[in-house]
């Protein structure tokens, strides 16, 4: 397996994120998507002496990289825990930490997982097909595929990748199974998908909407978000902010949706007179990688960074 230091990440959106983010020098952040410390080491040059970084990942390379070797990050008002954002309550809570000022979340996949084989997430490069963020626990893309049926094989495939030959591939999978000989490498997938899927855009693998769709329903990542939006909208300030950077349509929408939705003023239409609920969000921005970053790093070119902030605390939660 590679070492934490021997496979590079290039940060996306990294000055508009952290120029979104930090509103108050003095405050408390998370950054709940460490990855290979991009943002958070931007994000501690902009503290102040007395400010605070907590920050979290599910992926324990990603730990050990911000706590070991070289990339190793000293500065002490930071900390990391290992956990997914979903459950970034309880992190902050061990680190002493009710609210935060502003929250970052970075929902792409970087690019040490993509580049290490053993971590299975690109059909690049032959490997063992796990695609799990945390290798610690659940069940890898393999064991997936090694037990589901073709309706479910059909629908994950379809839901999380928008593949339009889904049946296709899934009915390969189970045959080859069904053969004696279940698929177990990335590179097995790979060639399996290219057989089923006979057209794709100009440009794209056949097999990157099934991979796609195998990595997200292995990380459970949409279920993921959600619990995470939630939990954030719950440990902001007043004035604090969400700070998004999707990668493709599906996240995008649920993080569009949820800031609207929460952008909104509620009126209970059980009780007409009642005073109405105000809106706990206001939208701030939405912006996309300029063409200089994206001709110097191409993954960057499906990024949508969506930026909020808080404009209320619940009656009763004290901040």
């Amino acid at each position: 397996m590679a070492s934490p230091t021997a496979l590079q990440h290039t940060t996306v959106l990294l000055t508009e994120a952290i120029d979104s983010l930090v509103t108050a020098p003095a405050g408390t952040y998370l950054d709940g998507t460490y990855g290979r410390g991009g943002h958070s080491r931007l994000l501690l040059e902009r503290l102040s002496p007395t400010g605070r970084l907590v920050a979290i990942d599910r992926d324990v390379q990603a730990v050990q990289a911000a706590t070991s070797g070289e990339t190793r990050v000293t500065d002490p008002r930071f900390s990391i825990h290992h956990t997914s954002f979903a459950h970034m309550a309880n992190a902050l809570a061990e680190a002493g930490v009710r609210r935060v000022d502003g929250l970052l979340l970075d929902l792409g996949v970087s690019s040490p997982q993509i580049d290490d084989p053993e971590r299975g997430f690109s059909f690049r490069f032959d490997g063992p097909l796990d695609m799990r963020m945390d290798t610690t626990r659940g069940e890898s893309a393999a064991d997936f595929l090694a037990r589901a049926d073709e309706r479910q094989l059909t629908e994950v495939i379809h839901d999380y990748g928008e593949e339009r030959f889904a049946l296709q591939v899934a009915k390969a999978l189970v045959a080859r199974r069904e053969g004696g000989n279940p698929v177990r490498t990335t590179g097995e997938l790979s060639d399996l998908v290219a057989r089923a899927v006979k057209t794709r855009e100009a440009g794209q693998n056949p097999a990157t909407r099934t991979f796609q769709a195998l990595r997200i329903f292995v990380n459970a990542e949409l279920e993921e978000l959600e619990q995470g939006l939630k939990a954030a909208l719950d440990l902001l300030s007043p004035g604090g902010r969400l700070v998004v950077i999707s990668f493709h349509s599906l996240e995008d929408r649920i993080v569009k949706q949820f800031i609207a939705r929460e952008s909104k003023t509620e009126v209970d239409r059980r009780a007409p007179f009642a005073p109405e609920k105000p809106h706990r969000l206001r939208a701030i921005a939405r912006i996309k990688p300029g063409e200089t970053e994206v001709r110097a790093n191409p993954r960057a070119r499906s990024a949508v960074m969506r930026v909020a902030e808080r404009t209320d605390v619940d009656a009763g939660v004290p901040a």
